[in-house]
């Protein structure tokens, strides 16, 4: 669940440095890196938090992979605003949070050796993919925590980030507005319970570290 703002959305100034390979303050993304974003605040955001975020933690709506080509970084996603698609670090970065002092993005990396070069060709090979509005795995289309479920798998092809039952209410039982209005436009029914991903529980996998927190400033 995601993951990014729905519609046309204004990109934020970025004042980081971040060069074309990804480097800031000497820190250098590597391939098959994930990428979390902490969201603006929107409908869609504030209902993915709500159901997601259990403590305190950041409220992290969106998740990329770095993929690298050559010595330049780019971010492997699948966005509302054009489904699968390869971004720039800026454009990624560009499009999450703003409040000063909160970070912008956390950048997450695999504790053990894996195969990185195969996770990032499976992402790419779903290039092109629309959004998946409606959460349902193998229906042709793909949410960014569902790419990372699909592309990252162990040598006996089984998901590194397992699924769990998806929650879309809110703490207090409730159903947010964003989701009932979502799934009638889309005609099905909100798939509550069924196996999915979300960010936030991602990056809760005892198989990741933080290795770096971009800020806006």
């Amino acid at each position: 669940m995601i993951m990014r703002i729905v519609g046309v959305v204004s990109l934020l100034t970025v004042l980081i440095s971040v060069a074309s390979c990804g480097s800031q303050d000497g820190f250098e993304l590597r391939n098959g890196d994930l990428i979390f974003q902490v969201g603006n605040v929107s409908a869609m955001t504030s209902a993915i938090s709500e159901a997601t975020v259990r403590d305190s933690a950041l409220s992290l709506t969106h998740v990329g992979i770095v993929a690298m080509d050559g010595d330049v970084a780019y971010v492997v996603e699948a966005s509302p605003r054009g489904g699968v698609v390869r971004s720039t670090v800026r454009s990624f970065l560009e499009s999450s949070g703003s409040i000063e002092g909160r970070p912008a993005a956390v950048v997450m990396r695999l504790k053990e050796p894996f195969d990185d070069k195969m996770a990032v060709r499976r992402a790419l090979e779903h290039l092109g993919e629309p959004y998946d509005w409606a959460y349902r795995h193998c229906n042709g289309q793909m949410y960014c925590s569902e790419l990372v479920y699909d592309s990252y798998l162990d040598s006996n092809g089984y998901p590194l980030f397992p699924a769990q039952p998806m929650n879309f209410r809110n703490a207090d039982g409730t159903m947010p507005q964003f989701w009932t209005d979502l799934f009638s436009r889309l005609g099905e029914p909100i798939p509550e319970g069924e196996p999915g991903t979300n960010p936030n529980d991602m990056a809760r996998s005892t198989l990741l570290q933080t290795v770096h927190r971009y800020y806006h400033k």
